[in-house]
């Protein structure tokens, strides 16, 4: 079912783009005054991710928009006083502590859930609660071991009974140590004051259809549903109550719909250039990013290597508001690696010159050095360009 509303504005293709570039945090004035739990909660979900190639995805994310953090400061900024905690949104993501209550809906149809994919001894739930109120926040393995020996799967009986209990809301994911999720019981890892589930399913959905469509700027249905991986029919039932309002854009095919906070200024102010983790919500959504971009981006880390286009972990080339190109880095020692660079033309060639710097110089390296340049017209500038700016 579409919504009946009319349009309450016409948008064209570049107005959307710059709308979704301010609401992610890519233009104008970073808030270095809120710093990372400042880009947390306006962005509304940090994604996670195992793989490490320059930083794990959740540090790359606030340096996109802020600049040189220092990466200590982003764990602390995440992980200390009860600012944030870890569900399941778009996928595993560091969530601002004050959404809580609005994963009420998911955490019931968990507990509600008639199968899971491990079985459960008698009494082992029971345990890991027991000891996380004896003992306080502990690791899986100082639970008594996450895996029984087998595939990464072949999770022990209190491996399964924590992550139930973080599925219901009993446990909270309260920091990552090591990699290695830190669980505590939610009653006394969350703040009293968003510490309940009194919100019904219906508000609970048109809380975070809400918080997707600032998050987005403006959006289709289905970016909004896919920001915390909702179902279509549940953004369609409380769209029109949401307080997001109708809109046409440009060459989109589908109705979309806007924050109308971010309708009401001309979106004005500096534009970043940086290199995105393929995890960054500006671009983890492929049919959005190449409507919006004309930027077809794929992560290539699971595709076997003879069949990879653009490398392992490329990371997109963002400058003047356009994704100009990617590269994939590697680290050797103090030498940042650009194993593979790609780039949209000349006009890519200064902006990932100093991406690449900027960023060896944000982990330590001293060096940036090229491997393989698509377009070999273009490596001698850009090695040029590095020289200068090294």
């Amino acid at each position: 079912m579409t919504s009946l509303l009319p349009p309450a504005a016409s948008l064209s293709a570049d107005e959307a783009r710059r709308i979704a570039l301010r609401a992610q945090g890519f233009l104008g004035a970073p808030d270095r005054r809120g710093g990372v739990r400042g880009v947390l909660r306006h962005l509304g979900a940090v994604q996670l991710d195992t793989i490490s190639v320059l930083a794990r995805s959740h540090e790359l994310i606030p340096y996109a928009r802020l600049g040189a953090v220092g990466r200590t400061a982003v764990e602390t900024a995440y992980w200390t006083g009860a600012h944030a905690f870890e569900y399941w949104s778009h996928a595993a993501c560091i969530l601002p502590i004050e959404e809580w209550p609005h994963f009420a809906f998911r955490r019931r149809a968990y507990r509600d859930r008639p199968q899971w994919h491990h079985d459960l001894p008698d009494s082992a739930y029971e345990a890991v609660i027991k000891q996380l109120r004896a003992e306080g926040p502990l690791t899986a393995t100082q639970l008594g071991g996450a895996k029984n020996g087998g595939e990464w799967w072949d999770w022990s009986a209190s491996k399964v009974a924590v992550e139930r209990a973080l599925m219901y809301g009993e446990v909270v994911c309260t920091e990552r140590r090591g990699w290695k999720r830190v669980y505590d019981l939610a009653e006394r890892a969350v703040p009293d004051t968003v510490y309940h589930d009194d919100l019904d399913d219906t508000e609970c959905l048109r809380r975070l259809v809400r918080l997707a469509g600032q998050s987005l700027g403006v959006g289709t249905r289905a970016d909004i549903a896919d920001y915390h991986r909702l179902k279509g029919e549940q953004v369609e039932a409380v769209i029109a109550d949401s307080g997001l309002v109708p809109v046409e854009v440009e060459g989109w095919a589908k109705p979309a719909w806007a924050d109308p906070e971010a309708l009401a200024s001309v979106p004005r102010g500096r534009h970043r250039t940086t290199l995105l983790s393929p995890f960054d919500s500006l671009i983890w959504d492929r049919p959005r990013t190449e409507r919006i971009f004309g930027f077809t981006h794929r992560l290539e880390a699971y595709v076997p290597k003879p069949k990879r286009i653009h490398g392992y972990f490329a990371m997109p080339l963002l400058a003047g508001g356009r994704l100009l190109g990617r590269v994939d880095p590697a680290r050797e020692g103090k030498t940042l690696v650009a194993r593979q660079v790609s780039l949209m033309g000349s006009k890519a060639v200064r902006p990932m010159a100093e991406a690449l710097v900027e960023a060896a110089e944000w982990v330590g390296c001293t060096n940036v050095r090229l491997e393989r340049v698509d377009g070999p017209d273009l490596r001698e500038p850009l090695t040029a360009e590095l020289a200068r700016l090294v």
